[in-house]
Formats: structure tokens, sequence, C-alpha cells
């Protein structure tokens, strides 16, 4: 389970340093090896390999017909990059990935549960002011009477 949220250096080579305490999960998960891509809300989505599997397969099974279905398909799967952790716990975020989500030398590492989002830092600034002013908010149906 990942959660919490950590603010990470990325370096002139474009690589971050996964913090010590997901390393091991990582490992144990997928030995290292993960899957890095795009999210419609400009940040970058990583998986363990074996989480994104089952993901892949539903988006490649929707039709190539239906336009929202294939926007989807193009972003999700068409920008899905598989890495590696070094042996330094280090992930390499290609050119392509860091142009779309505009990452430069700070970055957030965001769990959600079985994956990490990582963000842009003003980017996820944004995010959590519209959070905090309620402008983004609105709760699905599937939580109404849902309470902390």
């Amino acid at each position: 389970m990942f959660r919490g949220a950590t603010s990470l250096n990325l370096d002139a080579k474009g690589r971050l340093a996964v913090p010590s305490r997901y390393r091991d999960a990582l490992m144990s998960q997928s030995a290292g090896r993960l899957v890095l891509t795009a999210h419609p809300h400009g940040c970058l989505l990583l998986y363990p390999q074996p989480a994104w599997e089952p993901i892949q397969a539903k988006l490649t099974s929707l039709s190539s017909f239906n336009k929202q279905s294939s926007a989807l398909q193009r972003l999700l799967v068409g920008h899905a990059e598989d890495i590696e952790m070094d042996s330094a716990g280090r992930l390499l975020v290609s050119p392509t990935l860091r142009e779309f989500a505009n990452l430069d030398k700070q970055t957030m590492l965001v769990g959600q549960g079985s994956h990490f989002e990582l963000w842009n830092m003003e980017a996820w600034k944004a995010q959590l002011a519209g959070v905090m002013t309620g402008d983004d908010v609105a709760l699905p149906d599937e939580l109404e009477g849902f309470s902390l």
C-alpha cells in the first residue's frame, strides 16, 4: 500500500530517487520493474508492473472505434514506458514524459494505494488549492454518506 506525499528532486539526467520506505515493497511486488505513463490530469502514473498489466488489458480491450476509448488508449497505453529501479533506488523519467508533466527539478511523489502519481511541484500546489477551496471536491454518487 503506497501512501503519503514526498517532495523529490529530479537530477539533470532525469532520475529521481524512490524514497527508501517504498523500495522494499516495489522490489517484492515487481522486482523493481515499473510502468510510468501519462495521466489526463497532467501528472504521471507509476505502477509496479504486475499492477499495471490488468489496467492495460482492460484499456486495450476497449473498442478502438469509440473516440473516448481511443483517446484514453493513446494517452495511457501509448505513453506507457517500462522502467526499472536501479541499484541505488533511482528511476529514469524519459524526456517525453518529463515534458508531458512539465517535470523540472522539484517534483511530488504521491501514493495512491496501488500506485503513485508524480507531479510538477507547481501543478501539485494548484491541485491542492482546488481541493482546499472546494472547487475540485464534488463527491461521486457512490460516496454519498461517506464520512471521515
